[in-house]
């Protein structure tokens, strides 16, 4: 029972951690509405981005904020878009940054997620507390399998889980006919390493095989979970330099060098890792990239 309640509070901690970008007493800045293609968009501010798909008749959402009042903020923008209502909702993970804005959209718009997404939020939903996903917005429709092909609002999407990558529950959102990819924190151009939730049961071996499948994707357009638009070339060189730190790492590793000794050997010195933490360095901190393949290795 203790282990499963303390398992509960990091999630809950994990839901909600990306988001808090905004120091106490601080004014959170509007959100900034890019376009990408006629009828494609993202919209960052209030945690991770969100898209914006405007289709037939509707409007389909990828991602929702941290907050109710990111989500109205939200709701707020995509109505100067267009007035189209919201119709459907597509959710890249269960992090409370992407999740948790859902409390502010109308009852019974349909949310989709991959099935370990609906599980992960009802973990928490179950704990409850801060950071808990809102009870009357939990994924609608599951996506049970690796590829998934659905016209939407009379959209092509392409929705793809490779493996338990930043989660077990990823699903990478791809418009193949405007080549554009919606990656959710897969990508977090904040870090410089690839962030990995093991207490979600997110690896560091699914993420490269993930990354992989990202980059054969026929598109030219990657938005992030966190941070600008990113061409192809980028996320190949963040695939290509997480492997040759995993199989550094696991070269260590194989000599039995210690936690500590493949840290120095591989990170960058503390005070350049804090700089680029999330949030400055506020709010909950995760394992590092080396922490999560030194454990997967090691078991420890």
């Amino acid at each position: 029972m203790r282990r499963s309640k303390d398992l509960a509070v990091v999630i809950l901690s994990s839901l909600f951690a990306l988001g808090l970008v905004q120091g106490q007493g601080q004014p959170a800045a509007p959100f900034v509405v890019h376009q990408l293609k006629p009828n494609v968009y993202w919209v960052e501010g209030g945690g991770g981005n969100s898209g914006v798909i405007v289709g037939d008749k509707g409007v389909i959402v990828v991602d929702a904020k941290t907050s109710a009042a990111g989500g109205k903020e939200l709701l707020d923008d995509i109505a100067k878009i267009t007035p189209k209502p919201v119709s459907i909702v597509i959710l890249t993970h269960s992090d409370g940054d992407h999740v948790n804005g859902l409390a502010a959209f109308p009852a019974g718009v349909k949310v989709i997620a991959h099935e370990n997404n609906k599980k992960e939020q009802e973990t928490a939903l179950a704990a409850g507390g801060r950071g808990a996903p809102p009870a009357d917005h939990l994924p609608s429709q599951v996506v049970t399998k690796n590829e998934e092909t659905l016209t939407l609002e009379g959209v092509k999407f392409e929705l793809r889980h490779w493996a338990p990558a930043h989660t077990s529950g990823d699903l990478v959102v791809f418009l193949p006919t405007e080549k554009v990819v919606f990656t959710g924190d897969i990508i977090a151009m904040q870090m410089a390493d690839p962030l990995i939730h093991l207490e979600k049961n997110g690896s560091s071996e699914g993420w490269i095989a993930t990354t992989k499948g990202i980059v054969a994707l026929n598109a030219d357009q990657f938005v992030p979970g966190h941070g600008d638009v990113q061409a192809k070339a980028a996320i190949q060189k963040r695939l290509t330099d997480a492997e040759a730190k995993r199989a550094k790492i696991k070269e260590l590793v194989a000599q039995g060098k210690t936690l500590d000794e493949v840290r120095a050997a591989v990170d960058l010195p503390p005070a350049a890792q804090a700089a680029g933490a999330p949030g400055g360095g506020r709010g909950p901190s995760f394992p590092t990239f080396t922490q999560v393949v030194y454990q997967e290795l090691t078991k420890k």
